[in-house]
């Protein structure tokens, strides 16, 4: 059984067919805030992101992924960066693009195989997220999917000219 996959959604490396989605995701102004963007990406950029993207997680410190539903249709991004191989921890971000797709199940199910994939084939200790204090939704993901809250960060993130705290979410893997 394939290990990125689960009852409703797969994750699958980024293919070169994937480079609207992707351009669309990116160069949402709805997103700049979870992704710490605050430019434009070209068509340009995105493409030798794609054609990259198949190289090792432990050279490039990153991996994402697409999340699809069952039927083949994309409906988000996983990514694992801040890979620290020495101290075995890596940073999420989750993002499933519309809200037609949220609310259903797809995010708990993504944490939980990314959180196997890491731990078991990274050999990972542990997963954290930052997440700002006001998103519900990740904050009830994260912790539905055992995420600890370990500290706030305050006046972490600057949103049109108002700061916020971030909170810090941990899992941590205490089998060896």
């Amino acid at each position: 059984m394939l290990t990125l996959k689960g009852d409703k959604v797969y994750l699958r490396a980024l293919e070169p067919e994937d480079l609207d989605f992707i351009q669309e995701v990116e160069n949402s102004e709805d997103f700049w805030e979870i992704s710490s963007t605050r430019v434009p990406y070209s068509r340009f950029l995105i493409k030798k992101y794609l054609q990259n993207s198949h190289r090792d997680i432990f050279d490039v410190k990153q991996l994402r992924l697409m999340i699809c539903r069952l039927d083949d249709t994309p409906i988000g991004l996983i990514d694992i960066f801040d890979l620290e191989p020495k101290d075995r921890r890596a940073a999420l971000g989750i993002l499933i693009v519309s809200d037609e797709n949220r609310g259903k199940g797809y995010g708990a199910e993504v944490l939980k195989l990314i959180s196997n994939y890491c731990f078991t084939h990274l050999c990972l200790h542990q997963l954290y997220a930052n997440v700002t204090i006001d998103n519900l939704a990740s904050i009830k993901l994260f912790e539905k999917c055992d995420f600890k809250p370990v500290g706030i960060k305050k006046d972490w993130v600057l949103v049109n000219g108002k700061f916020k705290d971030e909170i810090l979410y941990q899992l941590i893997n205490n089998v060896y």
